[in-house]
């Protein structure tokens, strides 16, 4: 019962945070424009604005967010496939590792050769904690990852952060090996926002 009413209250805390975005003129914090999120059996990968400049450019497509694989059952896994990869945090901590600094300036050197692309760094945790200050948790999370890319030439204005909190987990059992994979910061390329 505990479980189920702390998933509704990050449901419509998310549902607030998502209206607030759509509502708000900075770049940074409505990666997807005026665009609506895609419901459960859409495709993220559906064309938008900026589609086919990041096609004629050849650069990476669209990425799924750790909501849109739960919205369709998925696992919320970065692909190995992927040229960004997660960065893990400590235990209740949001500075981040020699470990993570490495895996960030491979992803600045990525994203500083494909200049076009816009990114979404989302914050997790693992369960321990309240809903509330893991979501604050994550924040802080996504948020120093973000700094030390713009500390690394990354134009702050390609960047944006979510929260998920510990509501969407990579890895679903009680253990201190599991509880790792889910303290991360995770990147998923946005897309493109039209030239105004």
């Amino acid at each position: 019962m505990k479980n189920q009413s702390n998933i509704a209250a990050c449901l419509v805390m998310l549902s607030v945070v998502m209206v607030g975005q759509a509502c708000a003129p900075s770049a940074t914090t409505n990666p997807m424009g005026s665009s609506p999120l895609p419901s459960a059996g859409s495709s993220s990968r559906s064309a938008t604005a900026g589609e086919g400049q990041r096609g004629s450019t050849q650069e990476s497509a669209v990425g799924k967010s750790s909501l849109d694989d739960l919205r369709s059952g998925q696992a919320p896994v970065t692909p190995a496939s992927s040229p960004l990869k997660d960065v893990l945090f400590d235990f209740d901590r949001y500075d981040l590792s020699a470990d993570a600094r490495a895996v960030l300036r491979v992803n600045a050197d990525w994203l500083k050769t494909h200049p076009a692309v816009r990114v979404e760094i989302e914050g997790h945790c693992d369960e321990r904690g309240t809903s509330e200050y893991n979501l604050a948790l994550g924040a802080k999370r996504a948020q120093a990852a973000r700094e030390y890319l713009v500390t690394l030439g990354v134009a702050a204005q390609r960047l944006s952060t979510t929260s998920f909190g510990e509501e969407i987990p990579l890895c679903k059992e009680s253990n201190e090996s599991c509880w790792k994979q889910n303290r991360r910061a995770r990147f998923v390329v946005t897309p493109s926002r039209p030239a105004s």
